[in-house]
């Protein structure tokens, strides 16, 4: 790889970084706040990610790099601001409590198969 394709990928990965930064920052896990009637909401998120990049040269050569990033958001509940003060209100993931269900329902039936095959 020549130096400046080094510098470049550097840029690259550097410009990643720097936006993955600003996508986690306060501002992406608290969301812009909104009123409805006398209150004010503000709706919060679990945000996590990260970027990387890198590049090389071969043998023969040639040379490459790349980079990336990715992130993602889980809203965890809101803010609720009124007259009488602040109040935190956690959001419900269903798909969650589903799938909690669904291994509890599990153990369950395995048990219960392990008590049965005792019997006979």
């Amino acid at each position: 790889m020549t130096t400046e394709s080094m510098d470049r990928a550097g840029e690259v990965v550097s410009d990643s970084m720097a936006e993955t930064r600003k996508m986690l920052s306060v501002r992406g896990v608290f969301g812009e706040a909104y009123q409805v009637g006398d209150r004010t909401i503000i709706p919060v998120a679990r945000v996590g990610g990260g970027a990387g990049g890198g590049g090389g040269d071969d043998d023969k050569g040639g040379g490459g790099f790349g980079s990336g990033f990715g992130m993602g958001a889980v809203p965890v509940g809101v803010y609720e601001v009124n007259a009488e003060g602040v109040e935190w209100k956690p959001a419900v993931d269903v798909n969650r409590l589903a799938k909690g269900g669904q291994i509890l329902a599990g153990i369950i039936a395995v048990c219960v198969t392990l008590i049965l095959v005792r019997r006979h």
